[in-house]
């Protein structure tokens, strides 16, 4: 038997369940992984809120780090012992099968958890900062959640690229953070209202080229606000809640601006996720990339973890030990 967690109905954390279940041997196009390390990401609560509707019941967790146990008809590349990461679902269990074209190897040299902690968030900022906005060093950016998960990878990536960034983080703690993330400078979050007017001093009164706002929909008005004339507005998560409806025009009365909500799956399909997880492993490799682990927590302690994640208090990454 295996330890798993699920969820039965949408909800608050309490609707994640522990139990037992029987192992199943892979299907074809599988691996069966034992997790060493689970990543935690926004993505898990939007499900389990029903904000992300999913077929229930459901093991949550879209980002893990395992051994291989077995290898499925018709998989090639992997096999037993090998060490992989994965965005292919059932993370949140000690053992699961999970379709082998959304695996990795892991490079040796970076571990387990490191490898849980980065592979998803890396994997979303390396499509933030290469694919849906080319960003190099003749642009300025606006990271929210400079400190958070993804937002660590984000400002060190955009670094690497030579780009000047702007952090906005929630306290003077997370601060401090963000500037050893690569932020140039820092915006501390104390009213939404402030963040556009903070940005514009900052820039001489011409905003940045970007913005990448996975908060929603607090801060979405502010940073649109924050932009040049035909800056490129990324929206890309909902930890506040999701943006509401809003007339197109805003964006040509702001300056011909543009707008994107990009989602990591559509992004890292079969045949694009090998070349993706290569430039991340390298800049990891390098020491470029450094994910930051906050915070670990048993399996059977997912929903205390679910609650950090929530209360916007968490600082770098989250991981669960199965």
């Amino acid at each position: 038997m295996t330890k798993a967690v699920f969820v039965d109905a949408y909800g608050a954390p309490e609707a994640l369940t522990l139990r037992e279940i029987a192992p199943e041997p892979p299907g074809a196009g599988a691996l069966r992984l034992r997790h060493t390390s689970i990543g935690l990401n926004f993505i898990d609560i939007y499900q389990r809120t029903g904000l992300y509707p999913i077929a229930l019941p459901a093991i949550l967790g879209r980002e893990a780090a395992g051994i291989v146990e077995a290898v499925g008809e018709g998989v090639s590349g992997f096999a037993p012992g090998d060490r992989v990461a994965h965005i292919g679902g059932n993370g949140y269990a000690q053992a699961a099968n999970i379709p082998a074209v959304l695996a990795t190897k892991i490079p040796d040299g970076i571990d387990d958890a490191a490898a849980a902690a980065a592979f998803l968030k890396g994997l979303t900022a390396e499509i933030l900062v290469r694919q849906v906005f080319a960003l190099g060093p003749d642009h300025a950016c606006l990271v929210h959640a400079a400190a958070g998960g993804v937002g660590t990878l984000l400002c060190q990536w955009a670094k690497h690229l030579g780009a000047r960034i702007i952090a906005v983080v929630g306290s003077a703690e997370k601060a401090v953070l963000a500037k050893e993330n690569g932020a140039s400078d820092v915006v501390v979050r104390t009213k939404t209202e402030s963040i556009a007017a903070d940005v514009r001093a900052l820039t001489g009164g011409r905003g940045v080229d970007v913005v990448y706002d996975s908060v929603g929909a607090a801060t979405f008005e502010a940073s649109l606000d924050s932009l040049a004339p035909r800056g490129h507005m990324v929206t890309y998560g909902n930890a506040s809640g999701p943006v509401s409806a809003f007339t197109p025009l805003e964006l040509s009365r702001r300056g011909s601006l543009t707008l994107t909500r990009p989602t990591l799956f559509h992004y890292a399909t079969p045949d694009r996720l090998p070349a993706m997880a290569a430039a991340l492993f390298d800049l990891m490799a390098q020491g470029v990339l450094a994910p930051r682990i906050g915070h670990t927590f048993p399996l059977d302690k997912i929903a205390e973890a679910h609650r950090l994640l929530e209360s916007g208090k968490s600082v770098g990454a989250i991981v669960i030990t199965p």
